[in-house]
């Protein structure tokens, strides 16, 4: 798929197209990226790299489906990431960035949950400096909940 056709699939379907593009079927946990995510600070990183470790709070409620958690995570210094709790396989947390603000996915990343576990967080997002992000709960292809855009 050539850039600009995945970049108007984006733009088109929002997370929708987000799902898409994830498999359906999941073994082992694993990082998805789209858009131009990857193009500011910290994305591309794990919460839990240096200077940013225990740096994020939790912004807005835990939003539930059928007994799944879904938690959004800021850092004034780092950006945001997406948690998801007591989750099944072939399910993901999804981060949507937009770069203007607004609430239009530019750049998105999600992470699959292993096989054997419950939980998946993303990497980095960088919605400083004016950009806003959102966290999404996937299973099998559909977005079921979401936090809203921060």
């Amino acid at each position: 798929m050539s850039r600009r056709s995945l970049t108007t699939l984006l733009a088109a379907g929002g997370a929708a197209a987000v799902m898409a593009l994830l498999p359906s079927s999941a073994v082992h946990a694993a990082s998805f990226s789209g858009g131009n995510y990857g193009a500011y600070a910290r994305e591309g990183q794990y919460p839990t790299v240096s200077g940013c470790a225990g740096t994020f709070r939790q912004i807005g409620a835990t939003r539930t489906f059928e007994g799944m958690a879904l938690k959004y995570y800021y850092s004034d210094a780092c950006g945001s990431f997406a948690r998801i709790e007591n989750a099944r396989t072939n399910c993901a947390a999804v981060l949507e960035r937009s770069n203007s603000g607004a609430g239009r996915a530019d750049g998105w990343v999600s992470e699959t949950v292993d096989s054997g576990l419950t939980y998946a967080y993303t990497k980095i997002g960088n919605n400083l400096d004016g950009r806003v992000s959102r966290a999404i709960l996937a299973c099998d292809g559909h977005a079921l909940v979401n936090t809203g855009w921060y």
